[in-house]
């Protein structure tokens, strides 16, 4: 029987990260596949490994469920591959592990809820399959926002994971993938795979110091995903390196290998928007989006820095019409949102759905149609060898208990949160959030990269060759 883990008083004290830096801790993807490579471990060891690391961890908030058995079988087919000399993937024997929207074969998915605990999984999602069948290693489910409806990352039923670059106070992980994001922060998993609607890989990313790559939408298959939103829900992975990103990236279409190559920055235009994305934005978040940019121009890159039009109509239009998730949430959930069952959600989520029941049908309407439209018209501006950059969020990761306490604040906050990254999902922009540095007290912040919809490929090979200046790495 596969073991469950974080069914805990959601009330439980939590405590701020021991981990002096979490960047030390932990395996990248590639790290892990050399030391296989090099006969210094092997799978079983490895996989055995990464369960005792996780018993240890003083944070139980982060998985849901263990899948020890699936993994002991895993890990002993991958480790004979490797005695015998041929792994089928780089990601051979690497550990994942996978928020709770994704089905696992027999298992319920639970979507952070308590009350989706019937009707088992007829086989794994889809894009588990592939990872499985590249031979990476099912660790278990982690935690996340219940139906992943929120940047913040918060969930009253099964406990917050801490974001493990806490110091003074339990600061919140981001969301909804909380879980993917600390499990991969604190050591614990070289990759984690989560959902991407609003922001839900790039924020917690970015909070926690992190690689998350976000998809355009189509490029991985959502087969045996729980939805929020089907029009702008997509995939992603957590990792520590943009080159970790585009090793999960092949195996998650398909691929024994990556098909694409390092990219340049000869000839590359970054467009920085000069509108709504820099809005009342923290000084250390402005500082280190400005510092990694000045490091990009010296290694030739061309900045042009402009208005974004279609950013000041989507928020023109969501205060008109709604938002699109909104309606999309409320058309899937309306149904669960009797008495009975509310009492059971978290109220914060409850509130979000609810926002979806006074738009029209006109509402819609409008709103398709100009987000038809607006995708059009963004990717024909980011034509060539063009990206979009901004800071991933505004702000550092803010306070747990403060959140908690007032849910106004909790509602300003996770706007603020969402307000960047939302815009891409709305666009279909592929992105990817790479860490540039900390503030004061040292919270990371994050960089968004981001490409037109369906260029993912040039995204990743930029970003590979970005990675270094964004980082300071190659300063």
């Amino acid at each position: 029987m596969e073991t469950r883990k974080g069914d805990r008083d959601p009330g439980m004290t939590q405590q701020p990260s021991s981990n002096p830096n979490p960047a030390n801790e932990g395996r990248s993807v590639l790290q892990t596949a050399a030391l296989y490579a090099s006969g210094h471990t092997d799978p079983k060891a490895e996989t055995e490994r990464i369960f005792q690391a996780i018993e240890l961890c003083p944070d139980k908030a982060i998985f849901t469920r263990l899948t020890p058995e699936r993994a002991a079988r895993e890990a002993e087919a991958s480790a004979k591959r490797h005695r015998e000399g041929r792994p089928v993937s780089l990601l051979d024997g690497v550990a994942v592990a996978w928020k709770d929207l994704f089905d696992f074969a027999d298992l319920v998915t639970r979507a952070g809820s308590r009350i989706l605990d019937e009707g088992a999984a007829t086989a794994d999602a889809e894009v588990l399959a592939r990872l499985a069948a590249a031979g990476a290693i099912t660790i278990g489910r982690v935690n996340m926002t219940e139906f992943a409806f929120s940047g913040i990352g918060l969930n009253p039923h099964f406990g917050t994971p801490v974001n493990p670059w806490s110091r003074d106070e339990p600061r919140v992980p981001g969301g909804s993938s909380s879980g993917s994001a600390v499990a991969v922060a604190a050591g614990l998993v070289p990759a984690a795979i989560g959902t991407d609607t609003g922001g839900s890989v790039r924020i917690p990313a970015a909070f926690n110091g992190i690689v998350g790559y976000k998809t355009s939408s189509g490029r991985w298959p959502m087969g045996g995903v729980f939805p929020l939103s089907p029009t702008l829900d997509t995939l992603g992975v957590f990792c520590r390196s943009v080159v970790d990103a585009v090793v999960v990236d092949a195996a998650a279409r398909g691929m024994a290998a990556p098909d694409l190559r390092r990219g340049t920055l000869d000839g590359l235009r970054l467009l920085v928007p000069t509108n709504v994305v820099f809005d009342a934005i923290e000084p250390a978040v402005g500082d280190n989006f400005e510092a990694a940019i000045k490091r990009l121009e010296q290694a030739g890159v061309s900045v042009e820095r402009r208005p974004f039009p279609a950013f000041d109509e989507i928020r023109a239009l969501t205060a008109r019409h709604g938002a699109l998730v909104n309606l999309e949430a409320y058309a899937l959930h309306k149904d669960r949102l009797g008495d009975a069952m509310i009492e059971r959600m978290d109220r914060r989520v409850v509130k979000r759905i609810m926002m979806g029941a006074p738009i029209t049908q006109a509402d819609e309407n409008a709103i398709r149609e100009a987000r038809r439209r607006l995708v059009a018209e963004t990717a024909a501006a980011m034509e060539g060898h063009c990206l979009v950059a901004f800071p991933t969020v505004p702000h550092v990761a803010p306070s747990i208990a403060a959140l908690e306490a007032d849910e106004g604040v909790f509602s300003a906050v996770n706007t603020k949160t969402l307000r960047n990254t939302l815009l891409g999902n709305f666009l279909d922009w592929c992105g990817i959030s790479v860490p540039n540095g900390f503030d004061a007290a040292g919270l990371p912040t994050g960089f968004l990269l981001s490409g037109a919809p369906g260029r993912d490929d040039h995204l990743l090979a930029t970003a590979l060759a970005a990675e270094g200046f964004i980082r300071a790495e190659a300063a």
